[in-house]
């Protein structure tokens, strides 16, 4: 049975031993940051861009990274880039790092909060923020460039940078493949990203030796109805009514089809139909989110969805044409770590920042991400994604003594410590491509 909260494995010998010292390249990008790296995230910060039309947040990075001197490639994918430092023979590490931002109004109360807004691929106007922590993640690649670059007599090898487009709707990944990352580049014998998590202490590292993120699977729902007046509801099929069937039989399949301890998820984020008090609609749609730990329970739950929202339509005498039609819209895998890999980099960066850098991986939710993509069985390219925490303790410690809580990734309250994560990414993520890349 595979173990749901696995625990990394991180070396014991050395932890009564007087602390590190922290490594040059901890302490220059800590002067990086406070000299433009700051600058370069608040700048990211206020200019979030939604989903696969990251233009702006693109031409930046190209540019911070040629100022480097990588070989960079721009519009790989769509708006992804790619950067190239070859340094010898040896290894070929690719580093990963998202730029998205989400449509969410920001309430955070920075002084730098977004007020931006951008049209989507729908071609409706959002409010956008970076409400996940991406405008972290590309400062911290940059940070991680200009490290690897300055210690070049410190390992041999071709680290390719990636840039990535659309993770919130799960596209950039594919699309970068598809495009060609695989072979127009050089190909990865590792692929490394890390994600900052609001609900971590700042200075922490935690990876997990076996999975990291479910699966996610987003689902559309068109309930087909037959519009009537209100107060007539026998005259017609109320879509709202049979979409709240569908709402509350789904999680059946959670609480009465799945084993009590095999975990997986399925939320109704959006449910919209009607334009008045007294107007039966004549369709609803439904926007469901699915998650789960492994592909059989991820097929399992696909379609048992499917089979919940046909055959409701059923349960209310909608003929065959007018059933409900469902359509799985974005997709992706579960995140799984490669063991060996994990080890072996929680330990390296545990030597490198000192032992109670790296803490044990618990799996606390059901998150997802598309960098498993990279990853896949048949790719054979070894993954480790690992977590950096993004909150410091003195929140947490107000919060459990009544204070506001700490606000989740998504909302539109999501804040977390730029320098301190950008500073602990950065400095894990060098030395892990240094133990990969020795000489």
């Amino acid at each position: 049975m595979r173990r749901l909260l696995p625990v990394v494995t991180v070396a014991l010998l050395g932890l009564c031993a007087p602390a590190l010292a922290e490594p040059d390249y901890q302490t220059a990008i800590r002067a990086d940051y406070q000299k433009d790296l700051g600058a370069l995230w608040d700048w990211f910060h206020r200019n979030p861009e939604l989903s696969m039309l990251e233009t702006k947040t693109a031409a930046r990075m190209a540019k911070e990274l040629r100022a480097t001197g990588a070989e960079v490639t721009e519009k790989v994918g769509g708006t992804g880039v790619v950067a190239v430092i070859r340094n010898g023979p040896g290894p070929v590490v690719m580093l990963r790092a998202d730029m998205d931002g989400l449509p969410v109004k920001e309430a955070s109360g920075l002084a730098n909060a977004s007020t931006a807004k951008q049209v989507g691929m729908d071609g409706v106007e959002y409010p956008v923020m970076h409400a996940c922590g991406h405008d972290t993640h590309i400062t911290a690649m940059v940070a991680t460039v200009r490290q690897l670059q300055r210690l070049k007599s410190q390992w041999k090898g071709t680290v390719v940078v990636v840039i990535q487009p659309g993770e919130e709707r799960v596209m950039g990944a594919k699309a970068m493949l598809k495009d060609g990352l695989y072979t127009r580049f050089p190909k990865p014998d590792y692929a490394l990203a890390f994600h900052v998590n609001s609900q971590m202490p700042t200075g922490k590292v935690s990876a997990s030796e076996n999975i990291q993120y479910s699966s996610s699977d987003s689902i559309n729902i068109h309930v087909h109805g037959v519009g009537a007046h209100g107060a007539s509801p026998h005259q017609g099929k109320d879509p709202v009514y049979i979409g709240s069937q569908i709402v509350i039989a789904l999680q059946g399949l959670i609480s009465r089809e799945r084993p009590p301890l095999s975990p997986g998820v399925i939320t109704v984020g959006a449910f919209h139909a009607g334009s008045k008090h007294n107007i039966i609609s004549d369709a609803a749609e439904l926007q469901v989110t699915v998650r789960a730990n492994d592909e059989v329970t991820r097929a399992q739950l696909v379609d048992g969805v499917k089979r919940v929202a046909v055959n409701m339509g059923r349960v209310n005498g909608l003929p065959d044409d007018k059933l409900p039609e469902v359509d799985v819209v974005e997709g992706t895998p579960t995140t799984i770590n490669n063991a060996e890999l994990a080890r072996r980099l929680n330990g390296a960066i545990a030597a490198s920042l000192g032992p109670d850098t790296v803490i044990p991986f618990q799996q606390m939710g059901m998150g997802a991400e598309d960098f498993a993509y990279f990853v896949q069985p048949d790719l054979k390219v070894p993954g480790y994604y690992f977590a950096v925490g993004g909150t410091p303790q003195a929140a947490f410690d107000a919060a459990k003594a009544g204070g506001p809580a700490v606000a989740s990734h998504h909302s539109a309250l999501f804040k977390i410590d730029p320098e301190a994560t950008v500073v602990t990414g950065a400095s894990a993520m060098t030395a892990a491509v240094l133990d990969l890349l020795k000489p």
